[in-house]
């Protein structure tokens, strides 16, 4: 038996392992909810971090909040919301004289300053940007751009931390990222697209997601996740609560570890936004004070990607992907199809058509918080798959089908599948959930017309772009939780 406190040091020593800190034992302030690196391209990229009072997360052993719902219409307090979301309100109890600070996950933030230095691998001499104070009012996290990067160049990073004063010197992050090769160049480029990763279904050892370990081990160019990437829904009833579950889900060791080594690019989708198929306008008491603008607020303060949620990056001659925002702009759920019911908006469908036409990228990559194609569930409503959204899909998917070499890439759905749409042709893969405990909503013999691959299991989606021959080709695997491949789809440009 491993005594308490030895464990508390074996526990800390990995989590510093992870975060990949060369100054790990010094007096703070900490960086323990790790960094981020985001919008890459050939030139520039997004440097995320945060500041904190303690080297760690609370651990499992703390206890978690309890909500309780008070019935609109006798005033009781019951274990669950009743007359649907909109007939009860949350009320949070911490248990065991507990906070915000000292639940399970908790990563309480400090004020300080940070500044990055970076460099391109081989060098020794760094670049630095000033040292910038964080921000209290946005979780004392501050985000840098870094600019005039060499295209296709791998990065060294290291971000330092210390107090207000400037002499207390904090803890330092060392890590790693790929810029994009330019346009005109030819290059193998490998890229990553996971979605929904819940709190409560982590599976690898000592906390997290094997997912992570399994990608590292394949060197990603980059990584995209598609939404939910947290999940608001029972527990984030006020802004601090949703602010809770980006520390403790950014705290564990697989995720501090991933994320210093690889750029991203973050799309949000209904239960990082605010809460299941939710929309702006909804009307509801379930969740509590936190509304859905600040949900919005709250996504963009702790994303490494500046102002814009709908966007398009190239990597190289042969490949170019866009970002879509499924919830700022989407009517309400409930509202009968029609030409003015919509998911993405005018603005950004206008965006996507014009630019998908100017590209020549030889393939072109739609990547999408929810389903174009699916085939999904009955009983959902918010997706361009579902009836309640066909116009805009029918649009949407005649428009892809009448361009070359364009792919649709999904999250959301809980397993993976290749779904060829019957009338149009338009290819959608759906990359799955990041963990074996959260797939399902579908099951392995419930395969129909469109469906090339199916498996209901966690896992995530592997892409990469290269040239056989000088032909440009691309290749989708379907990896399970460990890394192994489960399928693969080898296409060749037209």
């Amino acid at each position: 038996m491993i005594r308490k406190d030895v464990a508390g040091t074996m526990l800390m020593a990995a989590l510093l392992a992870a975060c990949g800190c060369s100054k790990a034992l010094s007096d703070g302030p900490y960086q323990a909810t790790g960094i981020r690196i985001g919008e890459v391209t050939d030139n520039s990229t997004n440097i995320w971090t945060r500041l904190t009072r303690h080297p760690e997360r609370v651990g499992p052993d703390a206890p978690m909040p309890k909500i309780l719902y008070r019935e609109s219409k006798t005033g009781a307090l019951l274990d669950k919301s009743t007359g649907g979301k909109s007939g009860s309100t949350p009320v949070v109890r911490f248990p065991d004289s507990s906070t915000i600070e000292t639940i399970e996950g908790a990563v309480p933030g400090i004020p300080g300053k940070v500044r990055v230095l970076y460099r391109t691998a081989g060098e020794s001499d760094w670049r630095a940007t000033d040292w910038q104070a964080v921000d209290p009012k946005r979780d004392f996290t501050h985000q840098f751009r870094l600019a005039k990067l060499a295209p296709a160049a791998k990065y060294q990073l290291r971000v330092e931390a210390r107090g207000d004063a400037g002499s207390q010197e904090g803890q330092v992050i060392e890590g790693a990222f790929k810029t994009a090769p330019p346009a005109q160049e030819s290059k193998r480029v490998v890229f990553m697209v996971s979605t929904g990763q819940a709190y409560p279904d982590q599976d690898a050892p000592g906390g997290g997601y094997r997912i992570y370990t399994a990608m590292l081990k394949l060197d990603p160019d980059f990584f995209v996740h598609t939404g939910d990437i947290v999940y608001y829904d029972e527990l984030a009833k006020t802004p601090a609560l949703a602010r809770w579950h980006w520390a403790s889900m950014y705290s564990l060791p697989t995720n501090l570890q991933f994320h210093r080594q690889v750029a991203s690019y973050f799309i949000k989708d209904d239960h990082d936004t605010w809460m299941n198929d939710c929309w702006p306008g909804m009307k509801t008491t379930f969740m509590g004070e936190f509304t859905f603008e600040q949900g919005q607020a709250i996504f963009l303060e702790q994303m490494p990607m500046g102002d814009r949620t709908w966007r398009t990056f190239r990597w190289g001659k042969d490949l170019q992907i866009w970002l879509v925002e499924g919830r700022d702009f989407r009517s309400p759920n409930t509202m009968r199809d029609g030409p003015d019911k919509t998911i993405w908006g005018k603005e950004q469908k206008e965006w996507f058509k014009r630019t998908v036409q100017e590209s020549d990228a030889t393939f072109r990559i739609l990547i999408s918080p929810t389903p174009i194609v699916g085939p999904d569930r009955k009983n959902k409503h918010d997706n361009h798959s579902n009836k309640d959204f066909q116009r805009e899909g029918d649009e949407l998917r005649k428009f892809i089908s009448e361009q070359k070499n364009v792919y649709v890439i999904c999250g959301d759905r809980h397993w993976q599948y290749i779904s060829v749409d019957q009338k149009t042709g338009v290819r959608e893969y759906s990359c799955g959930p990041a963990s074996d405990k959260h797939a399902g909503g579908w099951t392995n013999d419930m395969r129909l017309p469109e469906h090339k691959y199916l498996n209901v299991v966690g896992g995530f989606l592997a892409g990469t772009v290269d040239r056989a021959e000088g032909k440009p080709t691309l290749t989708f695997r379907h990896y399970n939780v460990d890394g192994d491949v489960l399928n693969e789809d080898h296409l060749v440009a037209e």
